[in-house]
């Protein structure tokens, strides 16, 4: 499928014509300076020389109307547009219409100098292409996964303000690219993407999907940029305002005035910078220090924030570009066993026929990649799906929803620890899924802060003890549980366990179960998912409708359909006994993670 995809700058245009699948370009522009007398634009196509046309004054719309028609001679059957900020309302590709202009539009105060150029180009397009379809495609889309206590700030959170994060087509386009080049399903690794351009970000990207990136409210958070500051003490801030500075020149001064062109004083051209620093500059030197510095501080914190790593991958202009960044960065790694090989890194070279390249040594047990990011590529990639109706499942039936409880699973061993010798469970009442139980016997679960008793024990017996709580019961019992599927308990908290012949003591087993939909293998052709997809589910509930994401499919063919979710989740949605949720998009169209296969089936 062609796609036409336009990404918009303040005073830039970038457009490609490129297949969706393949990634084949038909046509590329690229015009600058938009605005202005300079203003001008180049246009290039497999085959043919570049053909670089002057503008003066030329807009976006001008650029269009000029290039469109060459353009239009080729089928395109969808258009995509970069947007960089989707706020909370959008966290998909999302075709255009009215009303999401409008909402669009409303969120140009989190992009100030974005959101303007990108409804310019949204506008311009959809104007000269009415009868296309229109898609799109958001920067901030990828980490919508983000963790509540990765996205919130120690503020007020009646104020508003949370991370977004940034770059989200090429984190997610990168880590697609070094799993394939690693053999490997995305959603089986711990990747830490590093785009390194002008505008620079980092993104942990556990199991397929990002838990932690290093841009936040805006893009001026986080690493050293070309000419924005990153990380910063507020207080900062606040001494220039009472010093006299107005928000405009604080604004040009962090925004444009900083990073590596503040650092250095010769501009953010990292290629003048490292021949400054190689002849001696200190102000250069400094610069490339502190961007390098910054860098390995976050590769270290999101290693530790993911219980370690599988691959590091540098991508952009710098990250593909510049041996002598990679080389500081990757210094004294080796304590997560990233072990660097420097010739490799000398010759690394990466394009669209090569585009990852190795720089880690064999024996390394963190592999080191520089990946050639192509965010038209991605979004083309997107768009498509769209275009051809991956995200719509507007006819499946509807599922039923089952609310689970907190309870436990033991191994045969714990119940004849906490039961006694030669001890078998009791069968109270039948569950949904078949052969599942609830049984007589309870337990005492004891945190570090309180206990909850009266827990009920599921069986039949488990290959491992297990304890599913809510967020409430963790808050309540004072752990920090992860979200995990069930039976994938490494690496989670421990727990005590009391019961009536004695105590047990679990090095780990604490989890919030990962909300999921239980289905036949007939079920998973009918939705159109498989094993281990990630869907959304809307719920049409009385007052509290709601949509949950995140949800895993685990399909067996003893399974009965049914969607789990636990009583906070239910509470919150105000969900009762024979409510059915709508299955609005499958892993075809969305963000599939992790597609597990260590956790129990049952």
């Amino acid at each position: 499928m062609q796609i036409l995809v336009l990404n918009a700058g303040s005073s830039s245009l970038k457009v490609d014509l490129l297949d969706s699948q393949s990634g084949d370009r038909t046509a590329t522009l690229r015009a600058q300076r938009l605005g202005t007398p300079q203003a001008s634009y180049s246009l290039e196509s497999p085959g043919q020389a570049r053909q670089s046309t002057e503008l003066p004054g030329a807009d976006h719309a001008a650029v269009l109307q000029a290039v469109l028609p060459t353009l239009t001679k080729h089928p395109i059957q969808a258009v995509g547009h970069r947007v960089v900020h989707g706020g909370t309302d959008f966290s998909r590709p999302t075709k255009l219409d009215s009303s999401v202009l409008a909402t669009i539009a409303s969120l140009e105060s989190l992009a100030p100098l974005h959101i303007p150029a990108n409804l310019a180009g949204i506008h311009t397009a959809m104007a000269l292409l009415p009868d296309l379809p229109h898609i799109a495609v958001f920067d901030t889309a990828f980490h919508s996964t983000l963790p509540r206590r990765a996205r919130s700030y120690a503020i007020p959170q009646e104020l508003g303000y949370r991370r977004y994060g940034f770059h989200g087509p090429s984190h997610q386009y990168v880590s697609k690219s070094a799993a394939a080049y690693l053999d490997e399903d995305p959603r089986d690794l711990r990747i830490i993407t590093c785009h390194l351009g002008n505008g620079a970000s980092v993104t942990a990207v556990e199991y397929g999907r990002s838990v932690e990136t290093s841009m936040g409210y805006t893009p001026l958070e986080g690493l050293v940029m070309g000419t924005r500051c990153g990380d910063l003490d507020p207080g900062i801030l606040l001494d220039m305002l009472r010093s006299g500075k107005t928000l405009d020149q604080v604004d040009d001064i962090l925004n444009r005035g900083s990073g590596m062109a503040g650092l250095s004083g010769v501009g953010n051209d990292l290629r003048d910078i490292e021949d400054r620093a190689a002849d001696g500059d200190e102000a250069c030197r400094l610069a490339i220090q502190v961007l390098t510095h910054r860098l390995r501080k976050y590769i270290g914190a999101y290693a530790a924030v993911m219980g370690g790593v599988d691959a590091i991958v540098f991508t952009a202009g710098i990250g593909e570009n510049s041996a002598l960044v990679r080389h500081r960065v990757c210094q004294r790694l080796d304590f997560l066993g990233a072990r660097f090989d420097e010739d490799k890194n000398r010759d690394a070279q990466v394009d669209r026929n090569t585009p990852v390249a190795e720089i880690s040594r064999s024996n390394s047990r963190v592999r080191i990649l520089v990946a050639k990011t192509d965010e038209a590529r991605a979004i083309a990639g997107a768009v498509g799906k769209v275009a051809a109706g991956g995200e719509e499942l507007a006819e499946n039936p509807p599922i039923p929803i089952g609310i689970s409880a907190r309870h436990i699973h033991l191994t045969q061993e714990a119940v004849e620890t906490l039961f006694g010798p030669g001890y078998t469970l009791t069968e109270r009442a039948p569950l949904s899924q078949p052969g599942q139980f609830a049984c007589n016997e309870t337990l005492t679960v004891v945190g570090p802060k309180r206990s909850i008793e009266g827990v009920r024990v599921l069986g039949p017996i488990r290959p491992k003890c297990q304890v599913e709580v809510s967020r409430t019961d963790e808050f309540f019992l004072g752990i920090d549980a992860p979200v995990r599927a069930s039976g994938d308990v490494a690496n989670t908290p421990g727990v005590t366990l009391k019961g009536p012949a004695g105590t047990l003591t679990l090095k780990e087993g604490l989890i919030c179960a990962w909300r999921h939909i239980h289905m036949t293998n007939a079920d998973a052709e009918r939705y159109g998912v498989k094993h281990g997809d990630i869907v959304d589910v809307t719920i049409n509930s009385s007052g509290r409708d709601l949509t949950f994401g995140d949800v895993m499919i685990r399909v067996k063919d003893s399974y009965a359909l049914e969607m789990h979710i636990d009583t906070d989740e239910a509470n919150a949605a105000q969900i009762s006994r024979g409510d059915v949720g709508a299955l609005v998009s499958s892993g075809k169209g969305g963000t599939l993670l992790r597609r597990r296969t260590n956790f129990d089936p049952a």
